[in-house]
C-alpha cells in the first residue's frame, strides 16, 4: 500500500510540474476543463454518456499499462480502477449543471470495470481504407494506424449533432485531427512526384472535399435536430475548414526534406484556433501560407 500511495503522490506532483513548466499543455487543459465545468446540455442524461466516452478514450490511449503491470504486479488493476474512477467523477461532478442520477452511477461502474477486463494483448484492428484515394495519403496513413480510435471518434462526432453545445464541444476535440494529419513530412521524392501531378490548390480542394464528406452526416443530423441553429452550423463548417487549410498550407510553407516533422505544437494550435475564430486573420495567414508554400515546393519540384 505504501508503494501505491507514493505512486499517487507522484501523479499529483507530475500534474503540478506540467502546469508549472509546460504552459503550452496546461493552457488548453485549463480551457477544456473550464468548458466541461460550464457546459450546459439539454438533457441531464447526456452528461454521464459524454464523460464516460472521454474517460474511455483516455483509458484506451494510455501507454503506461505495461509499466504498471511490472511495477505493481499484484495491484496494477487497483491503480487503474482508482485513476479511472477519479477522472470520471472529477469531470462529471465538476460540471455545475449536472444532477446526480442512476446513469452517472452506471457509467462509474462501467468505466471502473475495464480495469478487471483489461486484455493481455492489445487488440489490433486495422483496415486498408481503400475507398480513400492514394493522393490523400495523410488521411490513409493516419486511419490505418488508428482504425479503432478513428471509428469510435467518428461515432462520437456524429452523435454530437444532437445539440449545439455537444457539436461545439466535440468539435474542439476534432481539431486535434489536423495536427495529426499534417505534422509529418513525406520524403522529397514523394513530394516531387505528387506536385508534378497535382497543384497545391488541388491538394487543398481534395482534402476539404474528403473532410466535408466525412462530416456530412454531422451536418445533416444537426440540421434535422436543430433547424433553428442553421447559421451556427455554417459558422462551425467555416471554422473547421479554415483550420484544416491553415494546418495543410503551413505544412508546405515550413517543409524541409531533412525534417521528419514540421513541429505543429500546442502553441501553433492555439494561435491558429484564435485566428480561425476571428476569421479575417485566418484568411490573411492562409493567403501568405499558400504563397510561401508554392515557393517552397518549387525548390523541390522545379519546372
Amino acid at each position: 500500500m505504501k508503494a501505491i500511495f507514493h505512486h499517487f503522490i507522484f501523479r499529483i506532483s507530475q500534474c503540478f510540474r506540467i502546469f508549472s513548466f509546460q504552459g503550452k499543455i496546461a493552457l488548453p487543459f485549463l480551457i477544456i476543463a473550464g468548458v466541461l465545468i460550464m457546459l450546459k446540455l439539454p438533457d441531464n442524461r447526456i452528461y454521464p454518456l459524454l464523460i464516460f466516452l472521454i474517460t474511455l478514450s483516455f483509458h484506451y490511449r494510455r501507454k503506461d499499462i505495461p509499466f504498471l503491470k511490472n511495477a505493481f504486479i499484484q495491484n496494477w488493476r487497483f491503480i487503474i480502477f482508482i485513476e479511472s474512477a477519479f477522472i470520471y467523477l472529477f469531470l462529471l461532478l465538476g460540471n455545475i449543471h449536472y444532477k446526480s442520477d442512476i446513469l452517472g452511477l452506471a457509467g462509474l461502474f462501467l468505466i471502473t470495470s475495464f480495469s478487471f477486463f483489461y486484455q493481455k494483448t492489445k487488440i489490433n484492428v486495422t483496415s486498408n481504407w481503400d475507398f480513400i484515394p492514394n493522393e490523400l495519403f495523410e488521411w490513409k496513413c493516419l486511419l490505418r494506424k488508428n482504425t479503432v480510435t478513428a471509428i469510435l471518434a467518428y461515432l462520437v462526432i456524429i452523435a454530437s449533432s444532437y445539440h449545439i453545445s455537444t457539436l461545439i464541444f466535440c468539435g474542439l476535440f476534432a481539431l486535434d485531427l489536423f495536427p495529426r494529419l499534417y505534422s509529418d513530412n513525406e520524403n522529397k521524392e514523394m513530394l516531387e512526384m505528387y506536385f508534378r501531378k497535382y497543384t497545391l490548390k488541388d491538394k487543398i480542394r481534395k482534402n476539404m472535399k474528403l473532410f466535408n464528406l466525412l462530416f456530412l452526416p454531422v451536418y445533416i443530423g444537426f440540421l434535422i435536430l436543430n433547424r433553428e441553429n442553421s447559421l451556427l452550423l455554417l459558422c462551425y463548417i467555416l471554422f473547421m475548414n479554415l483550420f484544416l487549410v491553415l494546418a495543410l498550407t503551413r505544412k508546405y510553407k515550413v517543409y524541409h526534406y531533412k525534417e521528419k516533422t514540421n513541429y505543429f505544437d500546442m502553441g501553433i494550435h492555439l494561435s491558429y484556433f484564435i485566428y480561425t475564430i476571428t476569421i479575417i486573420p485566418a484568411i490573411v495567414i492562409i493567403i501568405d501560407n499558400i504563397k510561401s508554400a508554392k515557393e517552397n515546393i518549387s525548390k523541390y519540384v522545379g519546372n
